[in-house]
């Protein structure tokens, strides 16, 4: 007994030793690069990712639908996974109201597979659904992810009618960065002096997004500076991974990434939502909602009072045993049911 709890000793202080070395090796390289915190930071997201997409899973209609997955949307020279999968209803054969949902991840993780049996929900009531991917940091620096969207956006509308995509009716969707992304989609489309900053043609003119779905987005980098904590440690490492710089809020990126400095009336109608227990709904998704309302943008909100019990956490939207978050989706629906009417 004596010598199994020697060896037992001799493990622990073997393992505690390469756990200190780790760390200190991890803490050295840090320093000068995001890579391994950033890595550490996107395994907690994949993880988190794949469990809310199979408790969505379980709330999918029956309906049947039709699906293409994987296409590829660009000729990959750039590297990065560039592909995306489409839902449709089977029954019909007519171009319908499409909804571009864009993944989120904190700009360095996530994929279109976290957001797939939410887009087959909508796409069971009526509507044509995207789900695409993007290079994420750190493999790529900012705006490579933006080009990226705007350029599967370009193939959609030059292969409309093989996916059933209605080019006059699109709605850009997000959640979390991906919601930061749809909204500097939408800014893009909508505001020339914010193209011409970023040096990108517009895929869509205007007129083509009826719509814009934000939850629990990230809309003013500045305000980010509020947070503190675990969440401002895994901020500042992922728009360092994402934009190449740990001096990102002085530079464009972080300038442009800020689109609550972009709306102008002709922003798209706009569904925006945020949980009470989520910080960012108080410092980004509210200011995001007062600047469109100020702009007399069409905006419909759903938030939920401070008090609210219980606490509703960073994209409640995606946990849809809450009856919350089936709230968030009916209200969805009835937006895109409103602004995909004409």
């Amino acid at each position: 007994m004596a010598r199994i709890t020697t060896r037992r000793r001799r493990r622990a202080v073997i393992l505690l030793g390469t756990l200190l070395t780790v760390g200190i090796v991890v803490s050295i390289v840090g320093k000068a690069t995001p890579w391994p915190s950033a890595m550490v930071i996107r395994a907690v997201f994949q993880k988190g990712g794949t469990a809310t997409a199979e408790e969505i899973r379980r709330h999918v209609p029956s309906t049947p639908l039709s699906q293409t997955l994987d296409v590829q949307y660009s000729d990959g020279s750039a590297g990065g996974n560039t592909t995306l999968d489409v839902f449709s209803p089977r029954s019909g054969s007519g171009p319908l109201p499409t909804v571009f949902w864009v993944h989120g991840g904190a700009w360095i993780s996530g994929s279109k597979s976290d957001v797939d049996p939410y887009l087959r929900i909508l796409a069971g009531s009526g509507y044509t659904t995207i789900g695409v991917n993007y290079t994420v940091g750190p493999e790529a620096q900012y705006p490579t992810a933006l080009n990226q969207l705007n350029d599967a956006l370009a193939f959609l509308v030059a292969h409309a009618a093989q996916y059933r995509i209605d080019p006059s009716r699109i709605v850009l969707a997000g959640d979390s960065a991906g919601a930061n992304l749809a909204s500097q989609l939408a800014v893009l489309m909508t505001n020339p002096d914010y193209a011409g900053l970023l040096g990108i043609t517009p895929a869509l003119q205007a007129d083509q997004v009826v719509g814009t779905i934000l939850n629990c987005g990230v809309y003013d980098l500045n305000s980010m500076a509020d947070l503190d904590g675990i969440a401002a440690w895994g901020f500042k490492i992922a728009l360092w991974a994402y934009t190449g710089t740990q001096n990102w809020s002085a530079n464009y990126a972080g300038t442009t990434m800020s689109t609550v400095n972009f709306v102008t009336p002709a922003f798209p109608a706009t569904f925006i939502s945020g949980g009470n227990g989520d910080d960012l709904t108080w410092i980004e998704s509210v200011p995001m909602f007062n600047k469109l309302r100020g702009e007399g943008v069409d905006v419909t909100p759903l938030f939920w009072g401070a008090d609210h019990n219980p606490p509703l956490a960073h994209e409640y939207q995606f946990h849809l045993d809450l009856p919350e978050a089936r709230t968030a989706l009916s209200d969805t629906l009835t937006f895109l049911s409103r602004v995909t009417a004409g």
